[in-house]
């Protein structure tokens, strides 16, 4: 039965307006209410996989690695099963959309180390860096972003998304993702080919390009619902298979409403 993603919180015009904040300044400090809405708010993530145990909790920058003058970092931390890796990145970039929407600069940030590498028996996965910001100081025109041509990520029929899509944030600006519509189904891979890993250590590559795909996904399914399309989504478990070049990583049949 065709369904609306009930994940997808009405994000969709954070989409343009979210940025990566490289560097802090300037910033304004969060006040309780701001940090007790984004506990409520990450409480009440939907993840890409329930089964998966996570957990997500918020600490003061200078309890982690991260020195790019953020006030605070959002920790993940999950247990390592297949595909925990693509569950954080559709978890995160819901945080990441609602930090936008409450004028809260964000960064993923890979490279960061927590003072807990396990909490709960749980493994820490990345770290998102935060900081209040003025409104004026998020993206203004996302098409001015450095992006691959359209032609180079989707083929077939656009539905109006892949536009927008494709402005999805990933690890070094890598956009390891490839989606096929054949006319009743998307099908999106992680795109895995030598050369295509931009600055990032070829054993980084899988690793932070898995969390990519789930970003990726929350972003096309938001996009989805926002031009009324409803539809079936199917995972597949992303394995390291080095004879692929293109793995699969989900399919949505879709229904456009008239």
């Amino acid at each position: 039965m065709y369904g609306y993603n009930d994940s997808a919180m009405n994000f969709y015009k954070e989409i343009f307006k979210r940025k990566s904040f490289h560097l802090f300044r300037d910033t304004l400090k969060l006040s309780d209410d701001e940090l007790n809405k984004l506990s409520d708010f990450i409480g009440n993530v939907k993840p890409l996989y329930p089964d998966i145990r996570t957990k997500i909790v918020i600490v003061p920058e200078n309890k982690t690695s991260c020195k790019r003058g953020g006030e605070y970092c959002i920790l993940f931390y999950s247990e390592k099963k297949d595909d925990y890796l693509k569950n954080i990145g559709y978890i995160g970039e819901q945080i990441d959309l609602y930090l936008a929407s409450e004028n809260i600069g964000a960064l993923w940030f890979g490279i960061g180390k927590p003072e807990e590498k396990e909490l709960d028996g749980l493994d820490y996965v990345i770290m998102i860096a935060i900081a209040g910001m003025s409104e004026d100081r998020f993206r203004k025109d996302m098409f001015k972003s450095k992006r691959k041509a359209l032609e180079e990520i989707w083929s077939g029929d656009t539905l109006g998304i892949a536009e927008i899509v494709r402005f999805s944030p990933s690890a070094c600006n890598t956009q390891p993702w490839i989606v096929e519509n054949d006319g009743e189904e998307l099908t999106v891979y992680r795109y895995k080919k030598q050369g295509k890993r931009g600055i990032m250590p070829v054993n980084a590559v899988m690793y932070y390009n898995q969390i990519d795909i789930g970003i990726f996904l929350y972003i096309l399914e938001t996009c989805l619902e926002h031009e009324g399309c409803t539809f079936e989504r199917t995972l597949y478990p992303d394995v390291n298979d080095e004879d692929l070049e293109k793995m699969p990583a989900a399919t949505y049949r879709y229904k456009k409403d008239a």
